[in-house]
């Protein structure tokens, strides 16, 4: 079967859902150590409330790419298109429920030292992740599936670049909503109105962009998929079409600890650059997450991360550019070196606006951790009629670092110094310490450094 180009807006259609599912994604990664602290969460705790996602992405993922590969639903709900329904349905009734956490009427007792409200906002997170595992996934998998590989770059590229505009939607709601009147504080342990429309207004947009994909798109039945990627074709040794089991093998390897350090990376960027941003740029005392000071650092994050997004936009057209003259190994460590120089220039920058070079910078690493990682084991698993499997099980490089991250960031935090600030409390004047989050960024930025020497362990071509 000739391997035909889709047009342009073939190539969108395929990925146009992505846009919506990334504005939940923003708004969770921009959003939820600032839910959790202002439920009253001890900074020391925040990384730990970010290790059910990735653990959750972990599980769904390749679940969802075993039955998707295994399944055909007919031509209404194809073989990946009923995933990505159903994750959109569950990510929309979760992303009404999450920021009410601290509305509802729970007994103020506390288990393992959480709240009840601080449970229920853990176990929505959980739920939110996964669906937008579930519902994320397909868009992957679409790609690989329907895409021939002189086009496969060109459509990775489109998707990276829904995904970035999705993030800058979803990071800048909060302040867009603050702006326009809607309050940006609340009660303590209360989630302020503008990120619950924050939430609201994404979840709307979520299930829009996943619909009109879900119509526009018609996925191949599954003699056209076996003949479009050859999968009864012999090489001239009798033995099946695709790179040997060796070299797979190596490519998820080695692609998975530059993987490593990024995510873990990343990780901490969305756990503790509230807290860096508060204590650095809006004079955050860190005692009460309910404080004025904290929230309008929150809705300030927001809009840093949507510079990131538009950083991370215009490194994507520099790419090709980076892998002409560099080659693809050469772009992605050069990037990921630009994007640690970012994270380090944070922990020196006390103005919020100075802060935007540093996350345009940052968003160089998030631009090649987007577009080289699936361009290389894409490659590398061609012909394979696991193609959904494969890229579910490449998923746990993206979610193992983000679990080991998580579950080190507390201890990690703590090897560093706190600042003391005078408190007047009903016995007095006393004294506290606040973690210094701010040293957070120049670890996440060593851990870019150390992905962009492993870059060179990848071997491209067999």
């Amino acid at each position: 079967m000739e391997k035909r180009n889709l047009s342009v807006s073939q190539l969108f259609n395929l990925s146009f859902g992505f846009f919506g599912v990334q504005i939940a994604y923003a708004l969770q990664s921009a959003n939820i150590s600032r839910i959790f602290a202002t439920l009253g969460a001890d900074p020391h705790q925040l990384s730990f409330f970010w290790v059910l996602p990735p653990l959750m992405g972990m599980i769904v993922q390749p679940i969802v790419g075993i039955l998707s590969d295994r399944t055909w639903f007919g031509k209404f709900f194809g073989r990946r298109k009923f995933y990505l329904l159903v994750g959109a349905l569950i990510a929309v009734a979760v992303m009404i429920l999450l920021p009410n956490a601290g509305d509802f009427t729970f007994e103020q007792s506390a288990y393992l030292g959480m709240t009840a409200a601080m449970w229920f906002g853990l176990f929505s997170l959980m739920f939110l992740d996964t669906s937008i595992n579930i519902a994320m996934q397909p868009f992957k998998m679409m790609v690989g599936d329907m895409v021939n590989e002189q086009q496969k770059g060109l459509a990775y590229s489109i998707q990276s670049s829904l995904c970035n505009a999705g993030s800058i939607v979803g990071f800048v709601f909060p302040y867009f909503f603050s702006w326009i009147g809607i309050s940006n504080v609340a009660p303590e342990g209360v989630i302020p109105d503008s990120v619950k429309w924050s939430f609201y207004v994404g979840a709307a947009i979520l299930i829009l962009c996943v619909l009109y994909t879900f119509f526009a798109v018609e996925e191949m039945d599954p003699k056209e998929y076996a003949e479009f990627h050859g999968l009864d074709k012999k090489d001239e040794d009798g033995k099946a079409a695709g790179h040997s089991k060796s070299f797979v093998i190596r490519s998820f390897l080695t692609v998975g600890l530059v993987q490593f350090f990024c995510w873990a990376a990343f990780m901490y960027m969305w756990t503790y650059t509230n807290g860096a941003v508060a204590l650095n740029c809006f004079g955050w005392t860190g005692i009460n997450a309910s404080a004025a000071e904290y929230q309008v650092a929150g809705d300030w994050v927001g809009i840093c991360f949507a510079v990131q997004a538009v950083g991370s936009l215009l490194w994507a057209m520099l790419l090709p550019w980076l892998e002409k003259t560099f080659g693809n190994k050469g772009a992605y460590a050069i990037s990921l070196l630009v994007g640690g120089i970012g994270f380090i220039s944070l922990f020196f920058v006390h103005n919020q606006y100075v802060a935007f070079i540093s996350f345009v910078l940052i968003g160089a690493a998030w631009a090649a951790m987007l577009a080289l990682p699936f361009t290389l084991i894409t490659n590398a698993i061609e012909g394979s009629k696991y193609m959904g499997t494969l890229l579910g099980l490449f998923n746990c490089t993206i979610c193992l670092p983000q679990i080991i991250a998580a579950v080190c960031g507390g201890s990690i935090l703590s090897l560093f110094p706190e600042k003391a600030v005078d408190m007047i409390t009903a016995n007095g004047i006393e004294t506290m310490s606040v973690p210094m989050q701010q040293y957070m960024m120049i670890v996440a930025g060593l851990l870019l450094v150390c992905g962009a020497a492993s870059v060179f362990t990848i071997k491209e071509k067999e």
